[in-house]
């Protein structure tokens, strides 16, 4: 590819619309996750539950914050 080509992406869909929700039902500095973001990533992640959350074109949404990484004991 030509060095002064610019490629433009476009996205879109339930992922994207889910991400966007939750960034803007979020707070500065914090990370929030759905639920099956939550089961996904249990395993290696600390999370603390934040609760429901009313989004637009989803309804109510169970969310939790992501705290941080697990640590090997």
């Amino acid at each position: 590819m030509p060095p002064n080509k610019k490629l433009f992406y476009d996205v879109w869909g339930e992922t994207v619309n889910t991400a966007s929700r939750m960034e803007s039902h979020g707070e500065p500095g914090r990370k929030q996750v759905t639920g099956p973001a939550h089961e996904e990533l249990a395993e290696d992640y600390l999370f603390e539950p934040r609760g429901t959350v009313e989004v637009k074109g989803m309804g109510e949404v169970e969310t939790w914050w992501l705290v941080g990484k697990r640590t090997s004991e």
